[in-house]
C-alpha cells in the first residue's frame, strides 16, 4: 500500500528520529508531503503501462465478434540512492547546546527535500545517470497541452480553456503542480472576474491552500541552491525561455507514485574518527513511476 510521507511518519513509534525526519520532508515540501510512496522489493520496478484498450463491439444473433486487444508499453523504474551525512561539530554542542544538533540535522533534511523535490519536476537521467526522469521530460504528445489551443505553435498567454483541457486529459486528477507566481496569476485572474473557479482550505500543517476547480494547487517553489524549480525560464513552442508550466497529476495508487525500498534510513552514527562532529545518515532508495497514460498533463 502507498503511503504518503506523514502517514509514514506515524507509523514508526519508537523510533523516534526517524519519525521526525520523515515528517520534517513532509513538512519542507508541499509535494513531497502529497505523494503516495510505495515500497518495492530489489531495486528496480517492472510494470505495464496502459497505452490503447481492447476493442468492444455490439454483434448480431450467430455472429461472431472481431478478435481484438489492447496496448500495453512495457516499463522499468529503477531505484536512485538519495541522502547525506548530517555533522554537528562536539564545540558547538557544548557552546550551544543539545539543540544546535537538532537545528543543524533540520537544515540538512530541508536540503535534501528540496533537493528531490527539484528532481521530481526537473530530473533527467540522460544528463545525470544518477536521479530519476521528472515529470517535464516525461510528458509528450497529447498530454503536453499548449498554453492557448487556438494558437498552439505560439508563446501565449495562459488561457484557462488550456488549463481546463489539461485536467480533463488526465483521469481522476488530484492535483495541479505550480510555481509561485503561476499561482498568483491565476488568484489575479479570479480578484478581476476574467475567469477561474478559486478557494482556499487549510492543510493538515496549518496551511492555506489554494484550490482551483476543487483541485489543490502544490507548489514547487525553489530547489536546495536557492534556484526557482519552476520559474518562467522554460523554453516555449516559439523558441525563447520565457515560458513556465502548469501540471495536472494524479497521485496515487496505479497513476503516479513514488517509489521507494522501505522508509527512510535515518542512522546516527555517534562520533566519527576523522573529526570531531556527531553525524546522523540519512539514505534513501528512491525513484518516480507513472504507471498511467492518462496520469499526468503539462500545460
Amino acid at each position: 500500500m502507498a503511503l504518503t510521507l506523514l502517514e509514514a511518519s506515524k507509523r514508526n513509534s519508537g523510533d523516534v528520529v526517524r519519525s521526525a525526519v520523515i515528517q520534517m520532508f513532509a513538512e519542507n515540501s508541499q509535494l513531497l508531503s502529497v505523494i503516495p510512496w510505495e515500497d518495492i522489493p530489489g531495486g528496480a520496478l517492472a510494470y505495464t503501462q496502459e497505452g490503447k484498450l481492447p476493442g468492444v463491439a455490439f454483434r448480431g444473433f450467430n455472429e461472431a465478434y472481431d478478435e481484438s486487444v489492447g496496448i500495453v508499453n512495457p516499463q522499468v523504474e529503477t531505484l536512485r540512492i538519495a541522502g547525506g551525512d548530517l555533522d554537528c561539530d562536539k564545540a558547538l554542542l557544548k557552546t550551544r547546546g543539545e539543540s544546535i544538533r537538532s537545528d543543524e540535522e533540520a537544515r540538512k533534511v530541508k536540503a535534501l527535500t528540496l533537493n528531490i523535490t527539484s528532481k521530481i519536476i526537473n530530473g533527467d537521467s540522460a544528463t545525470n545517470p544518477r536521479e530519476f526522469d521528472g515529470f517535464r521530460v516525461r510528458i509528450s504528445g497529447s498530454q503536453l497541452i499548449p498554453a492557448n489551443l487556438s494558437t498552439p505553435n505560439a508563446n501565449a498567454p495562459l488561457s484557462l480553456e488550456a488549463l481546463d483541457a489539461a485536467i480533463d486529459a488526465v483521469d481522476g486528477p488530484t492535483h495541479l503542480i505550480m510555481s509561485k507566481g503561476m499561482r498568483r496569476k491565476l488568484t489575479n485572474a479570479a480578484r478581476a472576474n476574467v475567469g477561474g473557479d478559486i478557494t482556499w482550505k487549510i492543510d493538515e500543517f496549518g496551511n492555506r491552500i489554494t484550490m482551483y476547480n476543487d483541485l489543490p494547487i502544490v507548489i514547487a517553489d525553489y530547489d536546495d541552491e536557492g534556484q526557482d524549480i519552476m520559474g518562467f525560464d522554460e523554453a516555449g513552442p516559439a523558441g525563447g525561455n520565457t515560458s513556465g508550466s502548469i501540471y495536472v497529476v494524479n497521485f496515487g495508487s496505479g497513476y503516479v507514485t513514488g517509489l521507494q525500498n522501505g522508509v527512510m534510513d535515518v542512522k546516527d552514527l555517534g562520533e566519527i574518527d576523522a573529526k570531531p562532529v556527531l553525524r546522523t545518515r540519512v539514505e534513501w532508495l528512491v525513484g518516480l513511476a507513472v504507471m498511467h497514460g492518462r496520469a499526468i498533463a503539462r500545460v
